[in-house]
């Protein structure tokens, strides 16, 4: 469990870092190391972040179990998903209705991924892991909207191909993950039985 504490610190200790430092100039860290150093810095710590947490949930199994779902939230879960991997694929799509109204829809889907796989498990590990995911796409959220970025504006272009894209892309990842790759990568099928 040590590893998982420790590598969600160093992932949004990192990315928090990063969402509420000061844009005011030469008062901020990017500026006073340079754009290469820093993104490299930033970088480094992120991956090896996301590595601990990787292997800190995995060695965290089994976990103690803080609360036992009702079955019928393993549904709920792979529902929001669908729409999480739509979200998630519209962020690096062009600017479609979908995105236009989301303002930042990757945001938007690592909530609805969190809060799913909150209502579906309930052990330390999962618990500690989607809450954390939660709380940073909560926080994360209100720093973007404090620095004045609301998204695409008004005046964006919408692009039919951006929302038709992000629809079959995402629902082509979801149904890969939801079938396939789900019990590959994380040891668990995510259809429920």
């Amino acid at each position: 469990m040590m590893y998982l504490v420790l590598g969600l610190v160093i992932f949004f200790g990192t990315h928090l870092f990063s969402a509420v430092r000061s844009r005011a100039p030469g008062k901020n860290l990017r500026e006073t190391m340079g754009e290469g150093p820093y993104m490299g810095l930033y970088s480094l710590l992120s991956i090896a972040g996301f590595a601990l947490i990787v292997w800190g949930y995995g060695a965290a199994r089994p976990a103690p179990i803080l609360y036992t779902p009702p079955a019928f939230l393993a549904h709920v879960n792979l529902l929001l998903m669908a729409f999480a991997m739509i979200f998630l694929a519209a962020a690096y799509l062009p600017t479609g209705r979908i995105k236009k109204a989301v303002k930042h829809p990757m945001l938007l889907a690592v909530k609805i991924w969190a809060f799913g796989h909150l209502l579906a498990n309930g052990e330390l590990n999962s618990v500690l892991l989607f809450g954390s995911f939660l709380a940073y796409g909560v926080i994360d959220r209100i720093a973007v909207k404090r620095r004045g970025d609301n998204g695409p504006g008004p005046d964006a272009a919408v692009s039919m191909v951006g929302d038709a894209g992000a629809v079959l892309v995402g629902l082509a990842a979801y149904a890969a993950i939801a079938f396939w790759l789900h019990p590959i990568l994380f040891g668990m099928p995510a259809i429920p039985a």
